[in-house]
């Protein structure tokens, strides 16, 4: 599965499309203005929230939480011990941890899970400007959460290289 993401010159409360390879909208991206954290809520295309992602408020490190129905689905941070700036790692609420790796501010990046892809995010195939692909690489891979981890990762990233 191949999705497309316009990229945004994102500010909170800003709302994109993301759209499967055939060009329909898959995925809609709903960033929350006039909240006291970051908040985003994943939406399918008739407009039901299928994951909600919010900033951590009281945490050491920039941390991104993901709900889904309420429930805690998974947390992302920057990899403490790393010589690269560009590692995070999701700990998932079953205890599974995904690394990613590459380098997320060109989008050029990679979602592993024990050392195999589950999604790629490349500019690399298009030919657009301002715009990238999310190729998830499993078929029994969630998708839905696989977006999220990306839209997460992009924006702590962006965020840490906003405030050097």
């Amino acid at each position: 599965m191949r999705f497309l993401v316009r990229d945004r010159l994102m500010g909170i409360g800003d709302d994109y499309w993301i759209e499967d390879e055939r060009g329909r909208k898959a995925f809609l991206v709903d960033g929350k203005a006039m909240r006291l954290r970051d908040t985003f809520e994943l939406k399918d295309p008739q407009g039901r929230v299928l994951i909600d992602i919010h900033k951590k408020m009281l945490a050491l490190r920039d941390t991104m939480v993901v709900e889904r129905g309420g429930e805690p689905l998974a947390t992302i941070r920057r990899k403490r011990l790393s010589l690269l700036r560009n590692h995070y790692r999701v700990a998932l609420a079953d205890g599974t941890e995904l690394d990613v790796s590459g380098k997320i501010l060109d989008r050029e990046f990679v979602v592993e899970y024990d050392g195999q892809p589950l999604a790629r995010v490349s500019r690399r195939w298009l030919r657009l400007r301002e715009t990238y692909g999310v190729e998830i690489e499993r078929e029994d891979a969630d998708a839905a959460l696989l977006i999220a981890v990306t839209v997460c990762v992009i924006h702590l990233s962006e965020r840490e290289h906003d405030s050097d």
